[in-house]
C-alpha cells in the first residue's frame, strides 16, 4: 500500500473513531448488520410516564409508543390525568420535535437501516373533533416525518400516527383528503356494514379485559382461543393491525402466558409499561 493512501485510510478510521466524521460505507454497513432490530410488536402504554419519554422506548427497541394529549388553552399537553398537566410538557417537546431530530439524524427513519415507520398512537382525552383539528395543525408542521394519506393513497413515512381516545375526532378526519394521521378502530368496526378501509383504520385495538375472561391463569379457554384468533384474522384480511389494552402486566407468568397466546395467534402489538420485561421476553421468543 503507497504510503499517502495508508496514511489516508488511517486518518479517515480514527476521524470515525473519534465521531469526528462518518465511518466509511463499508463500516457503516456493518455497524448497522450487528445493530439489534427493532421489535415492532412492542407498544409502550403510557409511555410519557417514563423518566425519559419516547427515548426510553426506543432504547429498548420498541416499535410503537402512545402519547395521551388534553388541549388546553391551544396547547396539546401530555398527560395521564388532567391533575398531571405541564405546560412544559407538550406534545411537540416530547414527541414531534424528538422524533424530527432522530429520524434526521438516521437519514429518514426512526431506526437506521430500517424503513418500517414507528407507530405513534396518540390518545385524545378532551373534546375529540376540536383536539384533532389543533393536532392536525402540528402533524401538518411535521408532514415530511409522517405517514400521509392523500387522494385516496397513502405514502409511508418514518412515523405513523394513530388518532385513538375520543371518538369525535373521526368525524374531521374522515372529511380530509388529505391527513397526516390514521383512526384507531374497535372490534365494532370489524363488524361494520360497510367497514372502513385500512387506509383509514389501520390498527383496531380494545380493552382485553372485556372481550376475554381469562387472565392467563390456568388454561386458556378454547371458545375464547377461537375467538382471539377470529378477530385477528379478520382484521389482517382487511390489512389491520390489532392490539389490546389492560393486558395483563405484572410480571410472572400469567402475563408471559397472555403474551404467548397473542404470539402464537399473530397479534401485531403487544401492550405494556414494563419496557425493559417485554424487550426481555420478545427477544426470549424471537417474535418481534
Amino acid at each position: 500500500m503507497a504510503l499517502t493512501t495508508r496514511r489516508r485510510a488511517l486518518t479517515t478510521l480514527a476521524a470515525g473513531l473519534a465521531g469526528g466524521t462518518a465511518l466509511p460505507a463499508y463500516a457503516q454497513a456493518s455497524e448497522d448488520r450487528h445493530r439489534p432490530r427493532p421489535l415492532w410488536r412492542a407498544h409502550a402504554h403510557n409511555d410519557y410516564l417514563h423518566p425519559r419519554p419516547l427515548f426510553d422506548a426506543l432504547d429498548h427497541r420498541f416499535g410503537s409508543v402512545e402519547a395521551d394529549i388534553f388541549l388546553v388553552d391551544g396547547q396539546l399537553l401530555v398527560a395521564h390525568d388532567p391533575v398531571e398537566l405541564d405546560p412544559a410538557r407538550t406534545l411537540e417537546s416530547l414527541y414531534l420535535k424528538p422524533l424530527a431530530a432522530r429520524v434526521k439524524a438516521n437519514r429518514g427513519s426512526v431506526y437506521r437501516g430500517y424503513r418500517k415507520p414507528l407507530q405513534l398512537l396518540i390518545d385524545i382525552k378532551t373534546e375529540g373533533s376540536a383536539t384533532y383539528l389543533e393536532l392536525d395543525r402540528r402533524l401538518r408542521r411535521y408532514r415530511h416525518l409522517f405517514t400521509t394519506y392523500a387522494h385516496g393513497r397513502v405514502h409511508p413515512g418514518a412515523v405513523t400516527a394513530v388518532i385513538s381516545g375520543d371518538r369525535a375526532a373521526r368525524v374531521p378526519m374522515e372529511a380530509q383528503t388529505v391527513r397526516h394521521a390514521f383512526y384507531d378502530g374497535r372490534f365494532l368496526d370489524l363488524l361494520a356494514p360497510a367497514p372502513a378501509p385500512a387506509s383509514f383504520i389501520p390498527l383496531i385495538s380494545d380493552n382485553w379485559t372485556l372481550n376475554f375472561t381469562w387472565q392467563g391463569v390456568g388454561t386458556f379457554p378454547e371458545v375464547e382461543r377461537q375467538k382471539l384468533r377470529g378477530i385477528i384474522l379478520a382484521a389482517h384480511s382487511r390489512g389491520q393491525k390489532v392490539r389490546f389494552w389492560a393486558t395483563p402486566d405484572l410480571a410472572g407468568p400469567a402475563r408471559d402466558a397472555v403474551w404467548s397466546e397473542l404470539l402464537a395467534a399473530d397479534a401485531d402489538y403487544l401492550n405494556t409499561d414494563d419496557l425493559a420485561g417485554l424487550e426481555a421476553f420478545l427477544d426470549a421468543h424471537r417474535q418481534a
